[in-house]
């Protein structure tokens, strides 16, 4: 028997930021953050049997899922120094998990490929660098959809829930506030409160008012301002599908680069 594991939508930084001298703003932008990822395993029932990890930094005309057992990793980020593209994190890949992921989304109606050259994006290995340093929990990781439907992914979230049960960590990997041209802008602030308060109140919400608050999203206040793409979003959704009954709480909020991002627990 294994302890059932939340579903986590964790804010994942700015490219490598935890491991270089940050320069575009204060030394400690991402400090708080880093320490908030550093203390998640404290924070779980038990040491989860694998990680299943959505991140914002991969899409694909249908779902897929990485089946490898020894995923290398993918530097897929820009401009940012040398020594950020020598990091390493040698967590192995779980090809069985793998396969029952794509088997549960394709019985569901689902259409999902497993893919097994792909490495693990910065959305994955720069906050589980921190989270998880060891890299001795077996990690799998989902792609998102083109086409980013929020009620599609929230669907999915429901079929995934069942891992939980089974020890499974299910990670969602982006950014509650995610619009590059607003960062340390005058209003990006206030936009990024309203928002985020909103997006609190519906994750709180029971399932069926929650799901329906995230596939409406887009009316939320400032949602546009703060998501110009939403691909930074729909990690949350699944995870908010991943929740089942359980409402959705923030477990961590900072103000980072003139803007809140938050994190978001279920379970």
């Amino acid at each position: 028997m294994s302890a059932r594991q939340p579903a986590l939508y964790l804010p994942h930084g700015g490219g490598p930021c935890f491991f270089m001298d940050w320069t575009m703003g204060p030394k400690d932008t991402w400090d708080r953050m880093a320490e908030w990822l550093r203390a998640i395993p404290a924070t779980l029932p038990e040491p989860p049997k694998a990680l299943l990890v959505i991140s914002a930094h991969w899409e694909e005309s249908t779902f897929k899922v990485i089946s490898a057992p020894a995923p290398p990793l993918l530097f897929d980020y820009y401009g940012f120094p040398p020594e950020t593209y020598e990091l390493t994190w040698p967590a192995a890949g779980e090809p069985a998990l793998a396969a029952r992921i794509r088997q549960s989304l394709e019985q569901a109606g689902y259409p999902c490929g497993e893919e097994a050259q792909r490495g693990f994006d910065h959305g994955v290995f720069i906050p589980l660098k921190l989270a998880f340093p060891d890299a001795n929990t077996p990690v799998v990781q989902l792609s998102l959809r083109k086409g980013l439907s929020p009620a599609e992914h929230v669907a999915i979230g429901r079929v995934l829930e069942p891992l939980r049960d089974d020890g499974v960590l299910i990670l969602g990997s982006g950014m509650s506030f995610h619009n590059m041209a607003r960062f340390n802008r005058r209003h990006a602030l206030g936009e990024s409160e309203r928002f985020d308060t909103w997006l609190e109140a519906a994750c709180a919400e029971g399932s069926a008012g929650r799901e329906q608050a995230l596939v409406a999203w887009e009316s939320a206040p400032e949602a546009r301002q703060c998501h110009p793409r939403e691909e930074h979003l729909l990690p949350l959704m699944v995870c908010a599908g991943a929740g089942g009954q359980e409402p959705g709480r923030v477990v961590f909020r900072d103000q980072v680069m003139g803007v809140v991002v938050s994190a978001i627990q279920f379970g």
